[in-house]
């Protein structure tokens, strides 16, 4: 019986993932939350097999969960789900530890597969985007420019994108104002933009916001 959590701050959402599995023989629903903290609190203390978690969490980025889980429960199968389109966001949880991701939109059909897949030690991605990346490595294409952002500098950039200021960034993420000034300047430089209004329609343009 492959045991599994659900982490998602919609209680919709939840009992959406809830109704899809609840007629699979393999695999059981053992506990769900809304927010990082009841998250790490059950899954250290109870058998989990597969945590279907979001990336965007009320109290904690789903990306800064991840990395904890890594280094407290490293056998623990992660399983993203989220609103972001696969091709912007994929890569970047799966190289920061993920064994798979999912969108939303398309749980219906994959998220059963998903599961089985990491659970038995595979990374799932769609074939779309499987297609799309051997496209990319057998063509040479480029990389977009946010994709040399670290994971701390683009979580601040799709805070400043939103429209957050640098004291509500800096008290969200518990670093200093002057960090958070600090992490914007590199992430301008790098993008080779110049303000927040350019940096506001780079992630517009590249579908980077809920």
């Amino acid at each position: 019986m492959i045991k599994v959590f659900i982490a998602d701050d919609h209680s919709l959402i939840r009992e959406g993932f809830k109704k899809l599995l609840k007629d699979e023989m393999d695999i059981e629903v053992v506990g769900e939350a809304g927010n990082a903290k009841d998250t790490m609190e059950f899954v250290l203390k109870n058998n989990v097999d597969v945590l279907s978690l979001d990336i965007n969490l009320p109290d904690k980025s789903g990306l800064d969960l991840l990395k904890e889980l890594r280094e407290f429960k490293p056998g623990l199968r992660v399983l993203i789900l989220s609103m972001h389109p696969e091709d912007r966001f994929a890569m970047r949880v799966l190289k920061a530890g993920a064994f798979g991701y999912v969108t939303k939109e398309s749980a219906g059909e994959e998220l059963v597969k998903a599961i089985r897949k990491v659970h038995n030690g595979g990374k799932y991605v769609s074939a779309t985007l499987a297609e799309k990346l051997v496209f990319e490595i057998q063509s040479g294409s480029d990389k977009p420019v946010h994709e040399i952002l670290s994971d701390r500098e683009f979580q601040v950039f799709q805070m400043i994108a939103s429209g957050k200021t640098l004291a509500e960034i800096a008290d969200s993420l518990s670093l200093a104002v002057t960090t958070v000034s600090t992490y914007r300047a590199r992430i301008l430089e790098k993008l080779n933009l110049h303000s927040n209004a350019e940096l506001i329609h780079y992630a517009i343009t590249n579908k980077l916001l809920d």
